[in-house]
């Protein structure tokens, strides 16, 4: 079990060489191991004495290799050192950083002897876990920490850092207090309950079972999408049989995932690949291509009856892909042959397209004479020639900033809190049943209704880390790195 007693030191900043490195510690011995090992170019400063937040150029006293000559031994490196000498810190006890030369062995070097004097090497996640034990954060908040060190473009980032805001803690911790406000005005009215003596009314206790419920129904929606797995942008290929979207799709990916071929209808399954959009990270979709009921195959004539059903039964369920991967898509590429003039499926999506801000009019082919004719904006693209490449990821990306971020939680904290929001808005729902019985009276059904509270507290409680366990603090800080 991880004591908050000792002093704990870790290279802070990432693997690799740089022009600064920071090495970090957080203890009651901080300050008094950097006295030992700084020397600060004000002679008359007292390392001791410091009573608030403080930043002191100086250097670091170091020993290098003893197989070093005696006289070669003590570096001394230009350090920066910035020291929060009191509990107003980051893990709620006195913090040091050393900001130095970034070189890897220096940075090790410093590190040993921050150990040789008085720390020890932090665990995983350590620093943060502090800050979590003692208050300063809760566990949202530690995990939206590790969020912003893994976020992966702009919007994984402006998620993971509203959610360390308190973008999700607030409104849980508000929908905490008025429960446990509820709660107690329930349990005051079953102490007094020989005395005819009410501190809630029925009707009020619904109104605000009601609105309680309704609150966490919006966060469960908000984390329903939010799957651990799926944590970028989904940007679907949308377009007639044989239009291009497989060669734009090993474009836009740089390889040749996607099966391209003159023959309508190639593609029957989707394929995914991430790429970066002058930017962020999307998944791009290709999808097959849309048939519509009346367009037949002339080729069904020749061949027999069970493989005419065969294929049906295959273009039935591409189409079903294709529809539900359109479904989840954040945004649509809608994929026109340049080539050719539109037929009716594709005049009547273009008319779709207009009111949804989310579809971009991508038209292929364009290295071959034209013969489409268009009266809106869209992108000219050639997978041969890389034709309006650029250009398009440019469009994905303006067209995703400028969608708010409705993630109200980055994926391992919505994968982690998904079942205990569930239960807790079962029990709410239980609760609430309780009243509205016809024959809810009296303090049996108060005492049901107040269990039924007991319980989503305590799942909420769970969520923001105001009950826990050691094997789940060890599964979600063991995945940060050293010196966070």
């Amino acid at each position: 079990m991880l004591t908050l007693d000792d002093t704990i030191a870790a290279v802070a900043t990432a693997p690799g060489g740089a022009a600064r490195g920071i090495v970090r510690l957080s203890g009651p011995q901080a300050v008094e191991i950097i006295s030992r090992c700084c020397q600060a170019l004000d002679s008359a400063m007292d390392w001791k004495r410091l009573t608030q937040p403080t930043a002191v150029a100086g250097s670091f006293m170091c020993t290098s290799s003893s197989d070093l000559p005696s006289d070669a031994r003590l570096l001394q490196l230009p350090a920066n050192i910035f020291l929060w000498p009191t509990a107003r810190s980051y893990t709620r006890q006195p913090l040091a950083e050393i900001h130095t030369l970034g070189s890897p062995p220096l940075l090790q070097l410093v590190l040993q002897t921050v150990c040789a004097a008085g720390a020890r090497l932090a665990q995983p996640g350590e620093f943060t876990l502090r800050a979590f034990l003692a208050g300063r954060i809760d566990l949202v908040q530690a995990e939206a920490v590790l969020g912003v060190v893994e976020a992966a473009d702009r919007r994984q980032l402006q998620t993971a850092l509203a959610q360390l805001a308190g973008g999700l803690s607030q409104p849980l911790q508000q929908l905490r207090d008025e429960l446990l406000d509820l709660l107690a005005d329930l349990e005051a009215g079953l102490d007094f309950v020989e005395d005819d003596i009410r501190f809630v009314s029925s009707d009020e206790l619904g109104s605000r079972l009601a609105a309680a419920a309704a609150q966490l129904d919006g966060m469960a929606r908000q984390l329903a999408d939010r799957q651990a797995g799926v944590a970028v942008p989904r940007v679907v290929l949308v377009g007639w049989p044989n239009v291009g979207k497989s060669s734009l799709f090993n474009a836009l990916a740089g390889n040749a995932a996607a099966l391209v071929s003159p023959q309508a209808g190639t593609t029957r399954d989707y394929l995914t690949a991430v790429i970066n959009a002058d930017g962020i990270s999307v998944e791009i979709v290709d999808t097959a291509g849309m048939i519509s009921e009346s367009s037949g195959n002339s080729e069904d004539a020749a061949i027999g009856h069970s493989r005419v059903m065969a294929k049906g039964m295959v273009e039935t369920a591409a189409q079903a892909a294709a529809a539900e991967q359109r479904r989840q898509a954040d945004v649509r590429l809608l994929c026109l042959d340049a080539t050719r003039p539109l037929n009716d499926w594709e005049r009547n999506e273009l008319g779709g397209a207009d009111s949804n801000s989310s579809s971009i009019i991508v038209l292929t082919k364009c290295d071959e004479p034209t013969r489409v004719t268009l009266d809106r904006p869209a992108i000219r693209t050639s997978s041969r020639t890389g034709l309006g490449l650029g250009e398009l990821r440019g469009a994905i990306r303006r067209v995703l900033t400028a969608q708010p971020v409705e993630a109200c939680a980055v994926a391992g904290t919505a994968a982690r809190v998904r079942e205990s929001i569930r239960l807790a808005s079962d029990s709410l729902s239980g609760a609430r049943r309780l009243i509205a019985a016809p024959t809810a009276s009296g303090p049996a059904e108060e005492e049901l209704v107040a269990a039924e509270l007991r319980t989503a507290l305590a799942e909420l409680g769970k969520v923001v880390g105001a009950v826990y366990t050691d094997d789940l603090l060890d599964r979600i800080f063991s995945r940060f790195c050293i010196g966070k």
